[in-house]
């Protein structure tokens, strides 16, 4: 989740239901919040390393980048079929035309 959700309690029931919760943390308007941020930012970047949950929210962004661009740009947000058979096709025709236009910014 994205540092909107950092709230204790959004963490808390995360971790009571066994998850990891990947939530970034916001240090709103705390100035000393920010410097131990920005030196934590600078010493991972000295040593090359990233934490495990860094990585998992980097690959889960990407992925909600792709769902996001099914939604918006090629037409899973109105479904007016019915049906699991004609909306799994109107979804995968989706998927189809999102690896379609990666493959040609690709080439591009």
């Amino acid at each position: 989740m994205d540092a909107g959700y950092d709230d204790v309690c959004i963490f808390e029931h995360s971790k009571s239901l066994g998850h990891v919760p990947l939530i970034k943390k916001n240090p709103r308007s705390s100035k000393q919040a920010q410097k131990e941020i920005k030196e934590e930012n600078l010493a991972r970047k000295t040593l090359n390393w990233m934490p495990a949950e860094e990585v998992r929210c980097n690959n889960r962004s990407g992925s909600e980048r792709a769902n996001s661009r099914i939604k918006d740009e090629f037409g899973a947000l109105n479904i007016r079929v019915r049906g699991y058979s004609k909306v799994t096709c109107h979804l995968m025709f989706g998927v189809l035309v999102l690896a379609a236009d990666q493959l040609i910014k690709l080439a591009i």
